[in-house]
């Protein structure tokens, strides 16, 4: 898609305006360094999480795999799925991985919904697309990001929900879903599930404020990297782009946009959509001619590595894991001939 783009929309004019000299350098550097620090919050948020099991080379080894199985994944699939997998291979309790996985994504869609909020009520609904000053003119865009953020809300509540307040009625969702014949495969996981919430509800609700605020915390710093990794990529391929706090609010705020309006697109990292939708977001700093080049800049700093490093990660994690499960297998065996 990004080379059709580039076929398309390129202007070679102003291609070679572009110096590549140490300032576009500096700042694509700066962008690279913001996204490795996107990944260390993460890694931190895996490591409080998992109470501290993981060390820090183990948190960041787990969110390779966490963000390549993301990455190839449908954006309205996620690697949540994923995540409960191998998680479970890390020796930790049906609970704890359940906590980790569920509680990330409450505090995934607590940072977008305040977020969101906060940009909207110091932007406006320019925030939305370029050209939208007030609510009449809403239109396919405004709609559709209006009803996603409300669907995210719900979704977000109900986990909460399940959580915090009545774990109990979420145990008996999953209860008498294992029942319906069309689970019937799943009958098993769903009534683990079942359990697993209800421990998770205990465990998380014995937790300190601190707890969860440094969790909220390294939420934020996370969401906040990948988003602002947009403003230092426009920075430095743009010579002009003002640096102003409004404006770099205002890119930083349609980065967040154009993420929640293809969150559910189904196709890997959201590809196709993004790209297509890339230089609309941003038509104010972002001329058609050089549009497709920062988005392939932006895509090689952001999504492109992840494929790659997970090509060696996860097959290096799955190897370590088959062999653990060997070891235990022949201890089994040998303590079962004794």
């Amino acid at each position: 898609m990004i080379v059709y783009l580039m076929m398309r929309n390129l202007s070679i004019e102003e291609l070679k305006e572009i110096r590549w000299d140490s300032r576009v350098f500096s700042w694509l550097g700066l962008a690279v360094l913001v996204y490795v620090i996107r990944h260390l919050f993460y890694s931190w948020r895996l490591r409080m999480m998992s109470d501290y099991v993981f060390s820090w080379w183990k948190s960041i080894e787990l969110i390779f795999i966490w963000e390549f199985s993301s990455a190839v994944s449908p954006s309205s699939i996620g690697g949540s799925g994923v995540a409960l997998f191998f998680l479970s291979q890390e020796k930790l309790s049906g609970a704890k991985t359940v906590s980790i996985v569920l509680y990330s994504m409450v505090q995934d869609t607590l940072f977008m919904i305040l977020s969101l909020l906060a940009l909207y009520i110091f932007l406006g609904p320019i925030m939305i697309r370029p050209g939208m000053n007030s609510l009449t003119d809403l239109d396919g865009y405004g709609y559709t990001f209006i009803g996603l953020v409300l669907f995210m809300s719900a979704y977000g509540f109900i986990f909460f929900y399940g959580l915090f307040i009545n774990p109990i009625s979420i145990k008996r969702f999953f209860l008498a879903l294992s029942k319906w014949k069309i689970f019937g495969r799943f009958k098993s996981s769903l009534r683990q599930t079942a359990l697993d919430i209800v421990a998770t509800s205990h465990e998380l609700s014995s937790k300190s404020l601190l707890y969860h605020f440094k969790v909220f915390l390294s939420t934020a710093g996370a969401w906040t990297s990948r988003f602002l990794t947009i403003n230092l990529i426009i920075i430095a391929l743009i010579p002009t782009t003002p640096t102003d706090f409004y404006d770099q609010l205002l890119i930083y705020a349609r980065s967040e946009t154009m993420y929640n309006l293809t969150a559910f697109v189904p196709t890997p990292g959201s590809s196709g959509a993004t790209e297509v939708l890339f230089g609309g977001f941003f038509e104010e700093y972002i001329s058609p001619g050089i549009s497709s080049l920062v988005v392939l800049v932006w895509r090689l700093i952001t999504y492109y590595p992840y494929l790659i490093i997970g090509l060696f990660v996860v097959p290096n994690w799955i190897r370590k894991i088959l062999i653990l499960h060997n070891e235990e297998a022949e201890a089994e065996n040998v303590e079962n001939s004794n």
